[in-house]
């Protein structure tokens, strides 16, 4: 397995991926599927951005993704982004979510960025679990503000700060 820069040829794995997840999970809060095309348009605009999309890849098979963008559209969180990581359903448990999250921190803190947030559904305990082994802190939990599958969601928040800057 190797974690690169996704390409195009990547897409229909990252597709599978998102929409197993949108029906199986609640890491993502849509109820709709995607096509190719908003697949397409995402990276684009991921690429327009400077936000990068990684893949975990054996051969030419999508394992996992991993990607950030704004954390909100304010000039004054420019240095902030928030990430998701999605890893194949048959793949999890198998390492591939850390070694992409560091990959992705990296990247981050190599484009100067200072913070990067998780918002992970609270019954998640093992994106929760893996996030703290990677340094995230808790902080904040709001009840009841999603809903999938016939039931309220509570969203927690949790966040790396990635250099010791006291002012940017």
């Amino acid at each position: 397995m190797i974690i690169r820069d996704a390409s195009e040829a990547d897409l229909g794995g990252i597709r599978d991926i998102y929409n197993d997840a949108v029906r199986n999970t609640t890491a993502i809060w849509n109820d709709v599927e995607v096509d190719l095309d908003n697949r397409r348009a995402w990276f684009a605009a991921r690429q327009q951005q400077g936000f990068p999309v990684l893949v975990a890849v054996a051969g030419d098979e999508v394992l996992g993704y991993a990607s950030y963008g704004p954390w909100r559209a304010f000039d004054g969180f420019r240095e902030t982004v928030e990430h998701s990581v999605y890893i194949r359903a048959d793949q999890r448990g198998q390492g591939i979510g850390p070694q992409l999250m560091r990959a992705l921190i990296e990247r981050a803190r190599g484009q100067g960025l200072h913070v990067m947030v998780a918002a992970i559904e609270s019954g998640n305990a093992a994106s929760i679990a893996l996030h703290q082994r990677l340094g995230f802190t808790h902080n904040g939990q709001m009840p009841q503000v999603g809903q999938k599958f016939g039931r309220w969601l509570d969203l927690t928040f949790m966040q790396l700060i990635l250099d010791p800057r006291s002012a940017p």
